[in-house]
C-alpha cells in the first residue's frame, strides 16, 4: 500500500469515527431530552437537572465534532436518517424508570468511550494532535459522568 492511499484510509477511518461520534451524541441529546421530559420517581429533581446538564454537553459536542471535521476536510453528518444509520448506541424506547434511564447512560456512556479511543487512535495515526486532544478531553469529561451515575446507582 503506497503511502497515499494509507494516508487516505486513515483520514477516511478517522472522518468515519467522527461521523459515529456525531451521531451517537446526537442521538443522546434526543435520548436525555427524553429522559428530562419524563423521568419520575423521588430522584425526579436530581434526574431532570442532570439530564438538562447532559443534553447541553451533548450538543456542545456535537458542534465541536463537527465543527473539527470541516476543519480537517470532512463532512459531518447532518440529518436524524445519518445519524441513526451511524449510530451505536440505541434510541430511548417506551416507559423507562429513573433507575433504567441512568443504567442505560452508563451504558451509552460506555459505548462512546470505546469510540473515544478508536478516534483517538485514528487521529494519533494520521499525527492529527488537535482531534485526538478534542477527543482525549471528551472521554475524561465521559468517564467521570460514567463514574457519577454508577455511583448514583451504587455500583
Amino acid at each position: 500500500m503506497s503511502n497515499l492511499t494509507k494516508d487516505v484510509q486513515t483520514t477516511n477511518d478517522l472522518n468515519a469515527v467522527l461521523n459515529t461520534q456525531l451521531a451517537n451524541w446526537s442521538l443522546l441529546g434526543v435520548k436525555l431530552h427524553n429522559y428530562h421530559w419524563f423521568v419520575k420517581g423521588p430522584q425526579f429533581f436530581t434526574l431532570h437537572a442532570k439530564f438538562e446538564e447532559l443534553y447541553n454537553t451533548a450538543a456542545g459536542y456535537v458542534d465541536e465534532i463537527a465543527e473539527r471535521m470541516l476543519a480537517i476536510g470532512g463532512k459531518p453528518a447532518a440529518t436524524m436518517a445519518e445519524y441513526l444509520k451511524l449510530a451505536t448506541i440505541e434510541e430511548a424506547s417506551g416507559e423507562t424508570s429513573a433507575e433504567q434511564m441512568v443504567e442505560r447512560l452508563v451504558a451509552d456512556f460506555q459505548v462512546i468511550v470505546e469510540g473515544l479511543k478508536a478516534g483517538i487512535e485514528s487521529a494519533g495515526e494520521q499525527g492529527d494532535d488537535p482531534t485526538a486532544d478534542l477527543m482525549t478531553g471528551m472521554m475524561t469529561e465521559v468517564e467521570k459522568q460514567n463514574w457519577m451515575l454508577s455511583a448514583f446507582l451504587g455500583k
